[in-house]
């Protein structure tokens, strides 16, 4: 992306430590000031964590969002909006942790990207319950671009057990 042509952006949200509620709306505010407007937003699910033990529910959504801005300036700005929130680190060697924000890059229009900094569609999105459910309810029929299916499909796949987490 050049930084002057619109495309979408789809960003999944979660938190599960503090005021959860408070946290991903404090982001989407920081995400319509920083980013562009967000065009749609899913309802907030609550889900248990993934890939490590808590006693803190999670709640995520997913928001669809019109941008002009170079992809690579925009995953540093979802990086910026975490810390200023109070994220401290991001998973590191595979570890997760308690998070007080975290905003992922799911997907950008149709790009593909896959470099050290960033990798784009977001690798595991369509592993995960708690990404899927939400983005599928704003755009079933999006299309994954590497994997050519919609949304739905990916959601049907992952609840029959064709996935995992």
């Amino acid at each position: 992306m050049n930084g002057m042509n619109e495309y979408t952006v789809y960003l999944a949200l979660g938190s599960n430590l503090g005021d959860k509620q408070k946290n991903i709306d404090e982001a989407l505010d920081k995400i319509e000031e920083r980013i562009g407007k967000i065009t749609s937003l899913s309802a907030f699910y609550l889900t248990s964590p993934v890939g490590f033990q808590s006693e803190s529910i999670f709640v995520n959504g997913v928001c669809e969002v019109s941008t002009h801005i170079n992809i690579y300036e925009l995953f540093a700005i979802t990086r910026d909006i975490e810390k200023e929130i109070g994220r401290c680190h991001k998973s590191k060697n595979g570890r997760y942790a308690d998070r007080i924000i975290d905003i992922d890059l799911i997907l950008a229009g149709n790009l593909v990207i896959d470099t050290p900094e960033l990798t784009v569609p977001h690798p595991r999105f369509h592993t995960r319950s708690f990404v899927l459910d939400p983005l599928r309810e704003i755009a079933p029929d999006l299309i994954h671009p590497l994997l050519g299916k919609p949304i739905r499909q990916l959601w049907e796949e992952l609840h029959r057990g064709q996935f995992g987490h």
